[in-house]
């Protein structure tokens, strides 16, 4: 059995795949620590991962007796900025990847570079991404600025997953495509970027060492075999961060292959032979978790929340497949309701912390049915966003696969297939980032000979969804009118 474990935001899951790739036995763990201070801010204690990882676990062991567990991988939410002493001991709570509150730093780090868009242009050079407020190493520096205390007993910096892999190996260490999102990562060489170190005041000392995903890099200690049941010395590999780990469970590997998540946040991912560098930084340029090859990704912040966020506030108690069936009665386009789901800032393709999300176009005909339509549409829009800017830059779409919770939905799939103008798979089982953490471990064990092999045993597509020509036409009209919202409400928003 190969154990794949995946830190998430609200939770810790754990899955068992065997040899035919094959789910065995999952579990999970929801995370209880969540703070936010301040509007904008959100931080978790990285010791509440660990025990959530440690139940997790057991949980999941617990499931199957007897079970030998050849190799751990590890995924997690990415950016997140876990500060440790020189003993290993946590200094402060994790500034995670949804706080935005770094954005006077990010200026700052651009300006160090030169002036205006010069300073932003160089910083994309080096590490093939501007500085934007969910990375990890503008958390740092806003540390420096505002608890120059805490900055000062910095010895270790780690992301959320590489925790839980030092609590369970005493080892210092993080995969390239995880590192790719720290904005200390020279992309492009797969290494850590002394000059981006050396401007921003970070000694290479607090970095851990850089893996490929699939190599091994710690074992299990003795201490964690009794807190989790896995044996001592149990190898663990690399991992990478859950868009990387994600992309290799849903079989996300060759040029031209992409994938379109909706979960919390939403992502359109897409593997690329070489680096491919936006100018502009609109979209993220990551090493992949194949070794050799990148990926390019745009990120809405706000994609699964804003559903989430509607039915909390506006009917509360009521499932989801209730809330939607009445949407499917609703003409594509929501009879001119339009969302644009801003509630936490926007990323692809306006980099814009402040930006905040709208209903436009209201009028007296509209139901409860068409907001949430619209909701679904508004996402869907938002990750149609980074679908043009596939096509500005050539990056080439060969096909989509759907993951996360808008492939589980019916409606939300056909919305994506229609908006996005593309036919879209849905697989038999999109087991998440833990599942693709558990074949990053079967490849580095040498359980299968590479992830083009262990994808081929555990990936399978159910079903394809065409496109509808009718839809598409009236998605496309919307979709323009859409790209209009932002730049007209930015002012008012200011």
């Amino acid at each position: 059995m190969f154990l794949g474990l995946d830190v998430g935001t609200g939770g810790t899951r754990v899955v068992l795949v065997d040899k035919t790739g094959a789910l065995i036995a999952s579990a999970s763990c929801e995370h209880e620590n969540f703070r936010s201070p301040q509007p904008g801010w959100a931080e978790q204690d990285p010791q509440d991962w660990w025990r959530a990882a440690q139940k997790a676990i057991r949980d999941t062991l617990a499931q199957t007796p007897g079970a030998q567990i050849q190799a751990v991988g590890l995924t997690g939410q990415m950016h997140g900025a876990v500060m440790l002493d020189k003993n290993g001991n946590i200094l402060r709570p994790s500034l995670i990847w949804c706080d935005q509150r770094t954005q006077p730093q990010c200026d700052w780090l651009h300006a160090q570079f030169g002036p205006g868009n010069i300073g932003r242009e160089k910083l994309i050079e080096l590490t093939a991404n501007p500085a934007l407020p969910n990375f990890t190493l503008t958390k740092l520096l806003w540390v420096r600025d505002h608890e120059p205390e805490i900055f000062a007993r910095i010895a270790h910096v780690l992301c959320p997953k590489d925790y839980v892999r030092f609590r369970m190996t005493d080892t210092y260490a993080i995969d390239v495509q995880e590192a790719s999102g720290t904005l200390m990562l020279d992309v492009a060489h797969r290494r850590w970027s002394s000059e981006v170190l050396k401007v921003a005041g970070i000694p290479e000392s607090w970095l851990p060492r850089l893996f490929e995903s699939t190599e091994e890099c710690a074992h299990i200690s003795f201490e964690a075999a009794e807190l989790t049941g896995i044996p001592a010395g149990t190898p663990v590999v690399a991992g990478a961060g859950d868009q990387g780990a994600g992309a290799i469970g849903m079989g996300i590997l060759s040029p031209g292959s992409v994938s379109a998540t909706i979960g919390t946040s939403g992502v359109v991912f897409a593997a690329t032979a070489a680096p491919t560098l936006d100018p502009k930084g609109r979209l993220h340029t990551f090493c992949h978790a194949v070794p050799g090859r990148w990926h390019v990704m745009g990120v809405t912040q706000s994609a699964g929340l804003s559903l989430r966020w509607l039915r909390d506030t506006f009917a509360p108690g009521i499932d989801y497949d209730e809330l939607t069936a009445g949407a499917a009665s609703i003409p594509p386009a929501s009879d001119g309701l339009l969302w644009t789901p801003y509630l936490l800032g926007e990323r692809t393709p306006h980099l814009d912390p402040e930006a905040r999300a709208a209903f436009v176009g209201i009028h007296a005909g509209h139901t409860r049915d068409h907001f949430v339509r619209a909701v679904m549409e508004g996402v869907a829009f938002s990750l149609r966003d980074t679908f043009t800017l596939f096509s500005e830059l050539g990056i080439p779409v060969k096909g989509v696969c759907l993951g996360g919770g808008g492939a589980r939905g019916i409606l939300w799939r056909q919305i994506q297939a229609d908006i996005y103008n593309h036919t879209v798979d849905v697989l038999k089982a999109e087991e998440g980032g833990a599942f693709g953490a558990a074949l990053l471990a079967g490849v580095g064990c040498g359980g299968w000979a590479n992830l083009d092999e262990a994808c081929a045993a555990a990936i399978h597509v159910a079903n394809q969804i065409p496109p509808q020509p009718e839809a598409v036409n009236r998605y496309e009209k919307a979709y323009q009118a859409y790209r209009a919202v932002y730049p007209a409400l930015k002012n008012i928003h200011a």
